[in-house]
């Protein structure tokens, strides 16, 4: 009774070590990244123009520098599908002649002649067949929390919808080309390098559908069966 307690516990105790922590929103890690722009001396020539500001009169008001906004079309759509089969089979004999004694005789018990014989036969069968899919559609507006040295944008962001009974989020981070960006301030999701795409939610329906710690514990490696 006191080792099942001892295992119990230490079974709690790893259950809940693995546990990760919950996704919450106003993640830092995921803040809109704010430009900090040097501070300028006022000059009283009553003029409006900001050099860091101004555009040139032949660039669009595409995403380029830290601070900006754009959107990431999300058309996502995966399909995977795997098999395998595999079959052996394996047959062997071996017969050996009646046994001989004295003067070549065979040797007889019952008025039978003593024989050996061997006989072994092994089959194995194996399939297997696996499909994935995976489909995300949407979009999501992101800002540029870096500029790269070759001007490649570093983007990142999150979107946040709340339910009646939870929380949807989208989480979205890679790095973009700045050829790849449409004149409407827009990319798709399929030009994103090194795109960490998240969606997924929180709250009742979310809880709902995981597995408690003990069904875990039970589809884990740990359990020998």
């Amino acid at each position: 009774m006191r080792i099942l307690s001892l295992l119990a516990a230490f079974t709690i105790a790893g259950c809940a070590s693995t546990q990760e922590p919950p996704v919450q929103a106003n993640d830092p890690s995921f803040a809109p990244v704010v430009p900090d722009y040097p501070r300028e001396s006022v000059v009283e020539d009553g003029s409006l123009f900001r050099p860091y500001m101004a555009n040139s009169l032949y660039s669009d008001v595409t995403a380029r520098r830290v601070g900006d906004i754009i959107t990431v079309t999300l058309s996502e759509n995966t399909q995977a599908s795997k098999s395998a089969d595999t079959s052996t089979a394996k047959d062997t004999n071996v017969n050996l002649n009646p046994i001989t004694g004295l003067a070549g005789q065979a040797i007889n018990i019952g008025g039978e002649s003593v024989q050996l014989g061997l006989s072994a036969s092994r089959d194995f069968s194996g399939d297997a067949a696996a499909n994935q899919s995976n489909s995300l559609i949407g979009a999501i507006s992101v800002t540029v929390v870096d500029v790269l040295p070759n001007n490649n944008l570093v983007i990142r962001g999150e979107k946040w919808l709340t339910l009646n009974q939870g929380d949807e989020y989208i989480r979205l981070t890679g790095i973009i080309r700045p050829a790849d960006i449409s004149p409407e301030n827009e990319i798709v999701s399929t030009k994103v390098a090194n795109a960490r795409i998240q969606y997924s939610g929180t709250g009742t329906f979310a809880r709902a559908q995981e597995k408690g710690w003990l069904t875990k514990f039970f589809d884990s490696s740990w359990w020998p069966l």
